[in-house]
């Protein structure tokens, strides 16, 4: 792979804590053995291209030079004379400056073409482009201890496991918001490593110091729900106070009404392998949706439904929206209805 020759970088992903950083190396790079660059932080909604090109322009004839870093770009090309205006400026970036973009993308959005275009231009001017993806499920454990590395700080593995687990990197859920695990891992890093101080950190200080900050997913209690986990389910809902309530029963009365289809085919004997064909789902989703609907009896599925009704009623009346009576309603329906015959 050829090695980046302009002073440039465009940095993204959604790794907000690696993305932030992503333009050290440019800097180191730019500086050689002198002094480090002053770094200047500009965002795409408060700047604009002739302004970024005053400051990296004019070389510094005595010092470091200057690393203009320009967070979340778009609005700096959202139009096609504004892309080119911004495109000007690549080439203006005196000797011994920089400029770098970061963009911190969510991971399940489609990027716009603007902003694609912008990283093409920056590669194609010999600048270092990097994604930053944030650390899997799997992944974590591991990220934070090689953060815990870089800072000399000592984390036993389980400590590490569980300081992934309390942040919520275990949800395997896409829909959950993963851009500041990162950083929000390596700030309880610090404070462990704090009250620690020079001593190893272990699953016991993690467990005293750092909260449970599970990220609410959509998907996860609809899941709990589908699969009659009512304790799961109750806690799921809470997380989700951020969740418009009638959008919350929007996407129940959806999830119903799939478990509700499916259970009528396979009644009459459809294979589960053919509900991919029949109702147009990906394999994983159709096997999963399978497994809830057998969970269910039709008569339950029936009255779930109807008291999906009546919780949107209740929802919508008078102080409908306060936190306790939406707590109280939808903690209700999950006790009544979700709860299996006999269950727990």
């Amino acid at each position: 792979m050829e090695r980046p020759s302009a002073p440039l970088g465009y940095y993204w992903g959604d790794d907000a804590y690696s993305v932030s950083r992503g333009p050290d190396a440019l800097a180191t790079r730019l500086a050689g053995g002198g002094p480090p660059l002053d770094r200047v932080r500009l965002t795409g909604n408060s700047t604009t291209a002739d302004e970024i090109a005053e400051k990296v322009a004019t070389a510094t004839m005595f010092g470091g030079g200057t690393l203009v870093v320009v967070a979340e770009p778009a609005p700096l090309v959202a139009t096609k004379p504004l892309a080119a205006r911004l495109a000007e400026t690549l080439s203006a970036v005196a000797e011994g400056n920089g400029l770098a973009f970061l963009d911190l993308v969510d991971g399940t959005a489609r990027r716009p073409a603007s902003l694609e275009t912008l990283r093409k231009v920056v590669a194609a001017a010999g600048g270092e482009i990097r994604e930053f993806k944030a650390p899997t499920r799997d992944g974590m454990a591991r990220w934070i201890s090689d953060r815990a590395a870089e800072r000399e700080i000592r984390i036993s593995a389980p400590a590490a496991a569980l300081l992934a687990e309390r942040i919520g990197a275990f949800v395997r859920e896409r829909d959950v918001d993963r851009r500041r695990q990162g950083e929000m891992a390596v700030a309880e890093l610090e404070k462990l490593a704090l009250y620690r101080l020079d001593a190893q950190i272990g699953p016991e200080d993690v467990k005293a110091l750092v909260a449970d900050a599970v990220p609410g997913s959509t998907w996860a209690f609809l899941d709990a729900v589908g699969m009659r986990r009512v304790a799961e389910a109750a806690e799921l809902a809470d997380r989700l106070d951020d969740l418009p309530a009638p959008v919350l029963v929007v996407h129940l009365h959806r999830r119903l009404r799939e478990l509700i289809q499916i259970a009528d085919l396979l009644a009459v004997g459809t294979p589960a392998a053919a509900l991919i064909r029949t109702l147009g789902l990906n394999p994983y989703r159709a096997e999963m949706l399978a497994n809830q609907a057998r969970m269910w009896t039709q008569p339950e599925l029936d009255a779930a439904l109807a008291g999906l009704l009546e919780l949107d009623a209740t929802l919508k009346g008078r102080d409908g929206g306060s936190d306790l009576r939406r707590r109280s309603a939808v903690s209700l329906w999950i006790a009544e209805l979700v709860r299996r015959p006999g269950g727990l």
